[in-house]
């Protein structure tokens, strides 16, 4: 059993949340009970989401799409209300952790990212509202597109998007996760091989073509999954309590 508000210190230590600029609420969110036995982890605090962590006895959700955004006013009416009403009825805590756990440089999403395609050498890439979220490395051996989207389908259970108009054989790499297709120009100015994200753009394709770059979506949902898998990890190894990723398929 941990104190829960102690949990949520560590946590916004760990991924230096007071020191990067975001739209989201980062830590805690909704006050649950004070000691954890079990925390439950997901991707966006979705109603589906909340059930099931309620549903599987946690005492604490944790999540990289929190239910607070500084730049957005929001009424506590329809989905919102349905899903304070189950948080405050489980006595369950949210807490959210955006930008922080995507440029984490070891349980980020983009470090992971990078690390089930076995880079090495990793560099802050991707700059966003004057920092870096992003991460690019260096393949151990040259890959093809089709032998990365191939391990991205299997670690991720995705389905990549692919866009191959760069070199047959990718050495480097650049990742930033979720809905950064428009950050696509930032990898084929740096010269990286392929730019690895979440979401495509209707323009994506083309801008690939016309500078002769490689570009792979695997999904918003699925390409923000490691960062919150690799805290979990980090949580249950500092704190002692179970964990539990609560997975709802998205292919967007």
């Amino acid at each position: 059993m941990a104190d829960r508000d102690k949990i949520v210190s560590f946590a916004d230590s760990y991924l230096d949340s007071r020191n990067i600029k975001d739209a989201s609420l980062n830590g805690l969110q909704a006050e649950g009970r004070s000691e954890v036995k079990k925390i439950a982890f997901g991707v966006s605090a979705s109603l589906e989401c909340i059930k099931r962590a309620a549903a599987c006895g946690a005492d604490m959700l944790i999540v990289h799409h929190g239910l607070v955004w500084e730049r957005q006013a929001q009424t506590f009416t329809g989905p919102l209300k349905r899903k304070l009403e189950t948080l405050f009825t489980a006595g369950l805590s949210l807490c959210a952790w955006h930008l922080p756990l995507d440029k984490h440089p070891v349980a980020g999403n983009n470090a992971r990212l990078l690390a089930l395609l076995g880079a090495k050498g990793l560099k802050p890439f991707g700059s966003y509202d004057g920092q870096a979220i992003g991460w690019r490395g260096t393949l151990p051996r040259p890959l093809t597109i089709n032998d990365i989207a191939a391990a991205l389908a299997i670690k991720l259970d995705a389905e990549p998007l692919c866009f191959r108009f760069g070199t047959e054989k990718i050495r480097t790499v650049g990742a930033v996760s979720g809905g950064a297709a428009r950050m696509f120009d930032q990898a084929v100015a740096a010269g990286l091989d392929l730019y690895l994200t979440g979401e495509v753009s209707e323009g994506t394709q083309e801008y690939a073509r016309e500078t002769r770059g490689n570009f792979i979506a695997a999904g918003h949902y699925n390409s923000e999954k490691p960062g919150v898998q690799a805290l979990a990890g980090v949580l249950e190894k500092k704190f002692g309590v179970k964990t539990e990723f609560i997975d709802i398929p998205n292919p967007a």
